[in-house]
């Protein structure tokens, strides 16, 4: 029998983890349910243990070095990630977990936004942000995504085994969907129901700050995963700002044959050489990334061949 796991990563959960665990207990019975408690101090991990998790411990705080944690100590099928907060039902978990088996999907992606997510949800900054991060993954990666950032999620050995966690808090989903779009895995996203959490449970999300992480980690990423392009829009912004500094320069010396203002064709030189250094590193480091690709390909086949 094929061994699926259930992920919960926990900080602070007591008042929901024991009908979250019930919940999946029910939907899908032979798996084994694995609560991750990040440094709870409302008694969450005893509570797990006490419903049937298996507990254990990830002392570095954020959800991202929790996921890392898990990826690395379980050994499953397929793996099923979901929240502690009571926030995603039970009812898509076996067939987000049979497109997996049945080897359909490499990542499901449970789509919150295209269901009951802007109703439910009561902080409005949450639901421009996720617009904003879906709309720029999207135009970046050339995708057609429609819940980034959901918590919800199936994947297969492959993928857990060869995804480099780097983030450490909530920009982990961020950080997923792009590496699965780069990689060419198999991506398959269904509708899921979303209720906000109950009254009493707090998101430990900050719109803000958490906000900002996960755009800088879209720009990193973007720059990493797709470096020409990246560079290239640097190269053209500078080329850009090197022509107009240098326009009067190099429209009074056609007039008279004298440049009379040296430091705007100074400025203008230095701009233009950035731009060309730019579109060159672009280049480079494209290639260097092709590279990287080919060599992760024949890493997913020495992972699939150890399985």
């Amino acid at each position: 029998m094929k061994k699926i796991a259930v992920l919960i990563p926990c900080y602070n959960e007591a008042k929901t983890i024991k009908k979250v665990i019930k919940d999946y207990q029910k939907a899908l019975p032979d798996a084994f349910i694995y609560v991750y408690d990040n440094n709870s101090t409302d008694g969450t991990d005893e509570i797990a243990s006490e419903a049937g998790a298996i507990v254990r411990y990830e002392y570095r705080q954020g959800k991202g070095n929790v996921i890392r944690t898990m990826f690395r100590d379980i050994d499953a099928d397929c793996y099923l990630m979901i929240d502690g907060d009571d926030t995603y039902p039970a009812e898509n978990a076996k067939e987000m977990c049979d497109l997996v088996l049945d080897g359909k999907a490499d990542m499901v992606i449970g789509d919150r936004l295209s269901s009951t997510y802007f109703k439910e949800n009561k902080r409005p900054f949450h639901n421009f942000g996720n617009r904003i991060v879906r709309w720029l993954i999207n135009k970046l990666f050339k995708n057609n995504i429609k819940d980034i950032m959901t918590g919800y999620r199936a994947f297969s050995y492959e993928f857990v085994k060869g995804f480099p966690v780097l983030s450490k808090g909530f920009e982990i989903e961020t950080e997923m969907t792009i590496h699965a779009v780069d990689k060419n895995f198999k991506i398959v996203e269904i509708p899921v129901s979303y209720r906000d959490r109950p009254e009493g449970s707090v998101s430990k999300l900050n719109t803000y700050s958490d906000g900002i992480k996960v755009l800088k980690t879209i720009a990193t990423l973007f720059k990493e995963y797709k470096p020409a392009m990246f560079f290239n829009i640097c190269a053209f912004i500078f080329l850009i700002v090197g022509i107009v500094i240098g326009i009067p320069a190099y429209a009074g010396y056609f007039v008279t044959g004298l440049v009379e203002k040296f430091p705007s064709l100074i400025v203008s030189c230095f701009a233009i050489m950035i731009a060309l250094l730019f579109f060159v590193t672009g280049i480079i480091l494209q290639v260097i990334a092709k590279k990287q690709k080919q060599n992760y390909e024949l890493y997913l086949n020495l992972i699939k061949k150890d399985k």
